[in-house]
């Protein structure tokens, strides 16, 4: 176990640059991983984790996550409250190696529940979005053209892990679109032009729920390769609401129809 203690060491600012910067992300092919939930979930997702910065001070002695070939570094608490992405954490942070999840990468059961999000460009909506899939026990979800990428620190924290959880692909829209017409999965587009009530459309069968951007909606391609369009009733004077909210009311109906 080494031991570090100095915020200058090339090791420290290396962790800062791969939480802040994409770029520093795609070019090392690591990401960060904060807090003991969320390591779990990533190690038992099969991914591969370089280093462990622990603070024994808050995660404790006893324990450490199971992670072969990975570094051990400790650190005490006064550095681990600078480099802790997060104020309320619990003493322990990964650099994980990337994994390139593909469509072809997806092994989906008959009749699949799948949320695909067109350039959602906030992090936090689209971790909110994952635990909801998590949640509805979705089997995949398809980010399509994305702004923000999958291993940015404030989606990990915001999907608290679901993430690692549901199968989660970035691709294009092309791709997304090809791929699931070519399964027979029905595309059932969010929006408020020419629609049916959300619970009006049957979705026992194979359905991919797609959503678009609070601002501007769904492009026309997801519109024109749409198997039908729904809309969630807005009884007041508002014309939308969160993107992680109207995905979460969507994945549930999908559920209940499932079930009953």
């Amino acid at each position: 176990m080494e031991t570090i203690t100095s915020a200058q060491n090339p090791k420290i600012k290396n962790l800062l640059l791969l939480q802040e910067k994409s770029r520093a992300r795609r070019e090392q092919g690591l990401f960060v991983v904060e807090g003991r939930r969320e390591l779990e979930h990533c190690l038992e997702a099969g991914y591969n984790v370089r280093a462990l910065f622990v603070c024994t001070e808050i995660f404790g002695s006893d324990t450490t996550p199971s992670a072969a070939e990975a570094q051990i570094i400790e650190i005490p608490e006064a550095l681990y409250r600078k480099v802790a992405y997060r104020e309320s954490t619990e003493g322990i942070i990964a650099e994980v190696e990337y994994k390139e999840r593909t469509l072809s990468d997806l092994n989906l059961p008959e009749n699949p529940l799948i949320m695909v999000l067109e350039a959602v460009e906030k992090p936090g909506n689209l971790g909110a979005v994952l635990r909801s899939a998590d949640a509805a026990g979705a089997d995949a979800v398809l980010i399509c053209d994305p702004l923000t990428d999958l291993y940015n620190p404030n989606l990990i924290r915001a999907s608290i892990g679901a993430v690692f959880t549901v199968p989660t692909v970035a691709c294009s829209s092309e791709e997304a679109i090809a791929f699931l017409q070519a399964r027979g999965i029905q595309i059932l587009t969010a929006q408020l032009q020419d629609s049916s009530l959300y619970y009006d459309v049957d979705m026992r069968r194979g359905t991919a729920l797609v959503m678009g951007t609070e601002s501007t909606g769904l492009t026309d391609q997801w519109r024109r390769a749409a198997s039908a369009h729904i809309r969630i009733p807005m009884l007041g004077r508002l014309d939308s609401l969160n993107v992680s909210v109207s995905a979460a009311i969507l994945l549930f109906e999908a559920v209940r129809q499932r079930q009953a």
